[in-house]
């Protein structure tokens, strides 16, 4: 499973590469272009005017696009640097525009708040919740007797729903017994106690984002492009709105313009950021900024670390020796440690969970863009599976779209009706 998550992680690096092999293709075909106008020129003397136009046109077009292949490609090497750099260059520019848009979705849309965090989450979960309690509502229509072949029906949804199959098995026993030891005879009655199980799983009293008492520090861990910078931003505006102090730490050394698309997040919510240069050791830019957040006697401290999931004893490595330097260095501080999943992966989810389990002592899961999956269901895998309370989820762009977990809401708005 592992090598089959690596080879996915790694379809980005493979179609960079052939687009330099299809760069160096065409630096080819214009030598040949450029050997072509030669032999034209040589020929120009008996040919009329008009043709000659041509061919001094077409060589100065030609010598151009020439001069601009050869100064974006000096070699190989430097195509596969700058390819990456663009992808994140790329991606902090899209950043920003995240940003600006939450910015002015703040001041826009600030009466929307009255609205409620029940309202923003079931609007969030709407794809879910067509996908899996719609598909439920349908059965439990169609149905008169609670029988056998409406157990199996609930299994085929909650499966294909994304709950994932040791998931399933469990909720619909439970389910079974409990129809039986509370005598329910109602089809309808079958699906409230449905909601009551999926309840049950997910609530537990660890499901809080522990930062008493101060100072408390957050260690963030994830594969690149969960969504962890924007999550580290967004728990960064939240808690300075609520009179925290926060100084953010730039952990993620090793993805070109990670430091620099944390630091917009940091002068977005007006905190101080800790960082060094690209390439630093990571365990450094965290001794720092512990120490950073000593002098400055700060409340919060969170920290950003790299993902380098298809390097997996590097990042082991990596993130032991940061764990290291905490439990030394502040010791006294609440510690959690988040890995950001993203929703939108389903049960590929449970393949990240195990793998950083094996890496970092994890304390919850921030779960982002639900709002934009129908595989919400991996929320009961993780819970029940792999023993982690979810702690936050992403139900929208929004700044204050970052959600408190709250099991009761959650499986009110899952089984809403729409």
């Amino acid at each position: 499973m592992l090598k089959k998550f690596w080879n996915s992680l790694n379809k980005k690096n493979d179609s960079t590469n052939e687009e330099i092999v299809e760069k160096d293709d065409l630096k080819a075909e214009e030598g040949n272009l450029e050997n072509a106008k030669t032999d034209e020129d040589i020929n120009a003397n008996d040919m009329n005017e008009d043709d000659k136009e041509v061919i001094e046109e077409e060589s100065i077009v030609e010598s151009v696009e020439k001069n601009i292949e050869e100064n974006i490609e000096e070699n190989i090497e430097e195509n596969i640097e700058k390819a990456t750099l663009y992808d994140n260059i790329e991606a902090h520019e899209i950043e920003e525009v995240s940003l600006n848009q939450a910015e002015s979705d703040m001041d826009e849309e600030q009466p929307q708040k009255n609205l409620g965090f029940f309202a923003k989450l079931k609007e969030g979960l709407s794809k879910t919740t067509q996908n899996l309690t719609g598909k439920l509502d349908e059965l439990f229509k169609g149905h008169i007797e609670i029988d056998e072949e409406l157990y199996e029906e609930i299994e085929e949804i909650l499966i294909t729903g994304d709950v994932g199959f040791e998931t399933t098995l469990k909720i619909v026993d439970m389910l079974r017994k409990n129809v039986k030891k509370k005598s329910i005879q109602d089809v309808n009655d079958v699906r409230e106690e449905l909601k009551l199980i999926v309840e049950e799983i997910l609530s537990g009293d660890d499901s809080n984002l522990k930062l008493e008492p101060k100072p408390a520090i957050l260690v963030i861990v994830g594969v690149n492009g969960v969504g962890k910078t924007t999550s580290i931003g967004k728990i960064a505006m939240r808690l300075k709105s609520e009179g925290k102090s926060v100084l953010l730490a730039a952990g993620d050394t090793f993805r070109a313009a990670a430091a620099e698309q944390l630091e917009v997040w940091a002068d977005r919510a007006g905190v101080e950021l800790i960082k060094h240069q690209e390439g630093s050791d990571p365990s450094a830019v965290i001794f720092d900024a512990i120490s950073g957040a000593k002098a400055r006697n700060t409340d919060v401290l969170i920290c950003d670390t790299a993902g380098r999931l298809h390097n997996k004893k590097n990042l082991m490595q990596e993130l032991a020796k940061i764990f290291r330097i905490i439990d030394r260095e502040y010791p006294e501080a609440t510690k959690e440690v988040l890995l950001v999943i993203d929703a939108t992966t389903g049960q590929n989810a449970i393949n990240q969970v195990k793998i950083f389990k094996e890496a970092a002592p994890l304390t919850g899961i921030i779960l982002t863009k639900l709002d934009g999956t129908a595989k919400g269901g991996v929320v009961l895998s993780i819970k029940s599976e792999q023993q982690l309370p979810i702690k936050l989820i992403g139900v929208g762009e929004k700044i204050e779209d970052l959600q408190d977990f709250n099991a009761k809401d959650f499986a009110k708005a899952l089984f809403s009706s729409n």
